[in-house]
């Protein structure tokens, strides 16, 4: 059938560990009066799209189309759209709505909305299931649409999309800045962010990792100074310096985490967004005693937090750390098995959509007419 009733994107038909990928049709949720519809032009891989696939985080809507991390040009706006226009260079990140009422909402909290569906594997109200970014089009509120600074390349913008924003956000609502000791556990798609955002933020910062062999790449990337797990009492030289931690790594739940948190300044905080697949160690009261600690955990960020972010990223010029692979069958497993294995340095984006997908046609939608289109230029598929 072909855009725009239909989309075509690289699917799972089941989860496993060795994942393999086949070309399908793709049937989005109806267009609205706020709804956007994007031509792909890149995706990045995100650790998510790994514990998904895999089963690591459960049972999936199948088939799947996955990816969150999706940038492209605006192809179709709704009657109502005042955010973004036909032909400009927009992202989408890990969330693609919300009810935009409730009080959550309304504090600039939607990405705690009760009623959020995820870019993939979420689900509308009329039962349509959402397909992510591995495909050639994406549909979205204009709310969750983001215009994307022209000095930053499209694959070097598509991971700020969701690592980005998920260490971003912490760090600006723990109010890091100047006069705070931040430090990143874990150095990988994560982490390099938060060593990037923590830096510009104004913070002294450090990296944490048990691989001494990044300790090169977290100076390049603003780190102060290493700290390898590696070593024996490798904590004890630090204790009580960090205001905050910031753990990027999907493997807490092997963490001796007293050691973690006794290098943690009086009410300071250990702060997740690294998740794994297993539940994180299990704590008594009395190992938050001995400095009033406290942990957390975040999802993603807020509207606001994001565009703070891409200009910040803009203004002190900060990319990412991204290896290309172009999208296919292969591509789409090679880039999969990269982030598994942690051979990735330090994102994965997917690119080449058009060699696939074929030019995208620009479609105007009529006024009061959300069901009927003008195509202005053709499509070619490939």
């Amino acid at each position: 059938m072909g855009y725009p009733e239909t989309f075509t994107g690289f699917v799972i038909e089941s989860q496993s560990t060795n994942p393999t990928f086949h070309k399908a049709e793709l049937k989005p949720k109806v267009f609205e009066d706020y709804d956007v519809d994007i031509a792909i032009e890149a995706c990045g891989v995100c650790g998510s799209d790994v514990h998904k696939i895999t089963g690591g985080w459960g049972p999936c809507s199948l088939p799947l189309c996955v990816g969150h991390e999706v940038v492209g040009k605006v192809v179709q706006t709704g009657p109502k759209v005042s955010t973004v226009a036909i032909g400009d260079r927009v992202g989408v990140g890990a969330q693609i709505s919300a009810c935009l009422k409730c009080e959550n909402c309304q504090s600039n909290n939607e990405n705690y909305c009760p009623h959020m569906v995820d870019t993939y594997d979420g689900r509308y109200p009329d039962g349509t299931v959402s397909q992510g970014g591995y495909s050639s089009h994406i549909r979205a509120h204009e709310y969750f649409v983001f215009k994307i600074p022209d000095n930053i390349e499209s694959a070097q913008a598509a991971p700020m999309l969701c690592a980005g924003i998920t260490t971003y956000s912490p760090l600006v609502r723990a109010n890091i800045g100047q006069g705070s000791k931040v430090a990143v556990v874990g150095i990988g798609g994560l982490g390099h962010f938060g060593i990037m955002w923590a830096k510009a933020l104004g913070a002294e910062v450090y990296a944490i990792s048990h691989s001494p062999s990044k300790e090169a790449d977290a100076i390049a990337l603003g780190a102060s100074g290493f700290i390898s797990t590696c070593d024996a009492d490798w904590h004890k030289p630090w204790a009580f310096k960090f205001n905050f931690i910031l753990n990027t790594a999907d493997a807490a739940d092997r963490f001796n985490m007293k050691d973690y948190m006794s290098t943690l300044a009086v009410n300071g905080t250990f702060h997740h967004v690294g998740l794994p697949d297993k539940p994180l160690p299990t704590m008594s009261a009395f190992n938050y005693m001995p400095g009033g600690y406290s942990t957390s955990v975040s999802h993603i960020g807020s509207r606001v937090e994001m565009q703070q972010m891409l200009s910040l990223a803009s203004e002190r010029k900060i990319t990412s750390w991204v290896q290309t692979i172009d999208i296919s069958e292969a591509g789409c497993q090679e880039a999969i098995q990269r982030v598994q294995s942690g051979q990735s340095k330090y994102r994965v984006t997917l690119v080449g959509y058009e060699k696939v997908f074929g030019k995208t046609a620009l479609v105007t939608q009529l006024p009061k007419a959300s069901t009927l289109f003008t195509i202005s230029h053709v499509m070619f598929e490939k």
